[in-house]
């Protein structure tokens, strides 16, 4: 297993897990916060397909809730607790 794959679909990094505050793209000009509301934990890595047709690429690690109301999908390498 490369670092990248260990990175999202090994065990949640410590103090991370569902409720858990999160600065997602940390020090970046895109940092934003919000709550993780789910772990998708095995299922990331998992195209999504309907039909035969792929729609969407690998599922993200974790779905968290940003203080905007918006959802957003990210990896574990994107985000870090508060």
């Amino acid at each position: 297993m490369s670092d990248d794959t260990a990175s999202s679909e090994g065990d949640a990094p410590a103090g991370v897990g569902i409720t858990t505050r999160v600065r997602v793209f940390p020090s970046s000009d895109r940092e934003v916060h919000g709550v993780i509301v789910d772990d998708f934990g095995e299922s990331i890595g998992i195209p999504v397909e309907i039909g035969g047709n792929r729609i969407a690429g690998p599922a993200r690690r974790w779905a968290v809730m940003l203080d905007d109301d918006n959802l957003l999908f990210v990896d574990t390498e994107d985000l870090e607790a508060e």
